[in-house]
């Protein structure tokens, strides 16, 4: 067998994630939340990486021995690391800001390289000057399996999705419209990011120049991938409402998620209280998008929000209007 035919077979789909029954209030509308967090890297990003790998090596920019470059951090690194380990590739991440081995050692332990570069908009163009193919996850279309996978499991009437390279969006939207699905898609964005102004007011290049707060989301600029005719609403989400959701998750359901999480949750409590005014019912689904024992420490801190100022407490108690927690 090929060196390509092995790494199509490494590449192919996973099993399928878990969808979580979440508790709400309101009789006739039901929430599920897709635990992404069941990747065998622990994120949502796991099914992204696996489809850039993929297109690469279809296009034949990815063969045997090639270096693969990627400018990000987090669970996006992590993700691609484990698929360049698992191809028997070079994997070199440029990261921005400062070097820290807490953000480098998931990355080295799955035998990447972590390069930082500051500030952060230049990772980008550093990345590009490293000898290998640069997968660029923010400018390369890489439409992934989440879509099929959940039509699958349920026929939902709304899915919620938080926005970084807008793949995930765009996966939604294109099966909703190639299949003929009621189907709509709703994306949770974050402050300072572009793609709710950027979509409410249709300009494609809308950009804030801030970065998010929120982790693994929002955007100071409207990425390519991001395809606004493929999405039926964004719902703007404060961030102190992003934390305290991401909070009620881990309460009902035990998982530590990030941030980004609670933002998904919050715009499907959103949706929720809009049905019921218009006197709706269906089923939604949310993403969990990671989950991980890291966010202990930061969203699920007090300390943490108080020193970014994020006011969770009075998120909490309008989360429970909706949603009731756990034991």
């Amino acid at each position: 067998m090929s060196w390509n035919a092995r790494a199509l077979d490494v590449l192919a789909a996973g099993e399928p994630t878990p969808l979580i029954d979440f508790p709400v209030r309101v009789p006739g509308i039901t929430l599920l939340l897709k635990d992404e967090s069941r990747q065998p890297t622990g994120s949502l990003r796991h099914r992204h990486a696996r489809a850039l790998f993929r297109r690469a090596v279809l296009d034949g920019l990815v063969t045997e021995g090639t270096t693969v470059v990627e400018a990000t951090g987090g669970n996006a690194a992590v993700a691609q690391a484990w698929f360049a380990r698992r191809l028997g590739l070079p994997y070199i991440v440029v990261m921005p800001g400062k070097a820290g081995p807490e953000r480098a050692r998931p990355v080295e332990e799955l035998g990447g390289e972590c390069r930082f570069v500051t500030p952060p908009l230049a990772i980008y163009d550093a990345a590009r000057e490293i000898e290998g193919h640069f997968l660029d996850q923010f400018g390369r279309a890489a439409e992934h399996d989440l879509a099929g996978e959940l039509f699958s499991q349920v026929s939902p009437d709304w899915v919620v999705t938080g926005a970084s390279t807008g793949a995930t969006s765009a996966t939604l939207g294109g099966w909703i419209k190639e299949h003929g699905l009621g189907c709509r898609v709703a994306v949770a964005d974050p402050e300072n990011s572009a793609y709710f102004p950027g979509w409410t007011l249709d300009v494609h290049d809308y950009a804030t120049g801030m970065p998010s707060r929120i982790e693994g989301i929002g955007r100071p600029r409207m990425e390519p991938g991001f395809r606004p005719e493929l999405v039926d609403l964004v719902v703007p989400v404060p961030d102190a409402a992003s934390v305290a959701a991401a909070r009620h998750i881990r309460e009902v359901t035990g998982l530590p998620v990030g941030p980004s999480s609670g933002t998904a949750l919050w715009a499907a409590l959103e949706l929720i209280e809009r049905m019921v005014v218009r006197g709706e019912r269906g089923t939604i689904v949310s993403l969990i998008g990671d989950a991980s024992e890291r966010h202990l420490t930061t969203c699920h801190e007090d300390a943490w929000a108080t020193e970014r100022g994020l006011d969770v407490a009075r998120h909490a108690e309008r989360l429970r209007l909706v949603s009731p927690g756990g034991g």
